[in-house]
């Protein structure tokens, strides 16, 4: 496999990128002995875009995926480009800002599932460190259940100066801690805002909580002490969309 190539696994991403970025799909691994519905939509829908699509035996599959979990297709495909300056692609926004960063989430699920809940929410992109983060795998690619193929991935160098840079362009940052001064419950999140989440157990590291306009704490009423970042984050985002819809149609005539 060349380094410009990489593998993609599971229904979900491989169908997503044959929807979204097919002239990025190489080639397409499946399960010779499978022929339900929903894998011969796949190869239909590969072979009407002149997709080459190969059956091959479970062995070659999980050598392939280094998983058993690949649901019996695997597709070779092409990176594809992604914002890489975040000036430009904050200037490019046709709605205020909505977007997501992750500090120090490195489990693979934990960041799929991330990526997966900020595209159910909306978040024009999830923002990552480069050297504290897990980066774009098969697997995080798998959980995000195709939302990697569609929302921004965007690795900054420097977190702490990130968030300087979107609080210069009048984007509120907020940062979920256990400690935070404000319940997520009476925080005004309408207009253009940033999420900040850490990794469950670590947190958010001293410099990214001093940068944070906020540090929001989600309120707790059962026996449960912490949440899942994944998790943490839906109900952060779930909140933000909820408001910024309440807004909408409060300003609409």
């Amino acid at each position: 496999m060349s380094a410009d190539t990489h593998l993609l696994f599971g229904f979900h991403p491989v169908t997503a990128r044959l929807r979204h970025h097919p002239q990025s799909v190489r080639e397409i691994y499946v399960h010779a002995s499978r022929s339900d519905p929903r894998l011969r939509d796949l190869m239909a829908a590969a072979q009407q875009r002149g997709i080459r699509v190969l059956p091959v035996d479970e062995k070659r599959l999980q050598g392939l995926a280094g998983t058993a979990r690949h649901q019996g297709v695997i597709a070779r495909v092409d990176e594809i480009a992604r914002p890489v300056d975040l000036h430009d692609f904050l200037e490019g926004l046709r709605q205020p800002a909505f977007l997501l960063l992750l500090d120090g989430v490195t489990d693979p699920h934990n960041l799929g599932a991330c990526l997966r809940v900020a595209d159910a929410m909306g978040v024009q992109a999830v923002l990552v460190p480069k050297d504290r983060s897990v980066g774009l795998t098969a697997t995080v690619a798998k959980v995000a259940s195709g939302a990697a193929e569609t929302l921004p991935l965007i690795p900054v160098t420097n977190l702490a100066r990130t968030l300087d840079e979107l609080k210069d362009a009048d984007i509120r940052v907020f940062g979920a801690a256990e400690e935070g001064d404000a319940s997520l419950l009476g925080v005004q999140l309408a207009g253009p805002v940033a999420w900040v989440l850490g990794a469950e157990g670590q947190g958010l590291r001293r410099l990214t909580r001093e940068r944070c306009d906020q540090l929001v704490r989600i309120p707790m009423f059962g026996q449960v002490e912490s949440l899942n970042v994944s998790v943490a984050a839906a109900l952060c985002l779930y909140e933000t969309r909820r408001q910024r819809e309440l807004a909408g149609s409060q300003n609409s005539p």
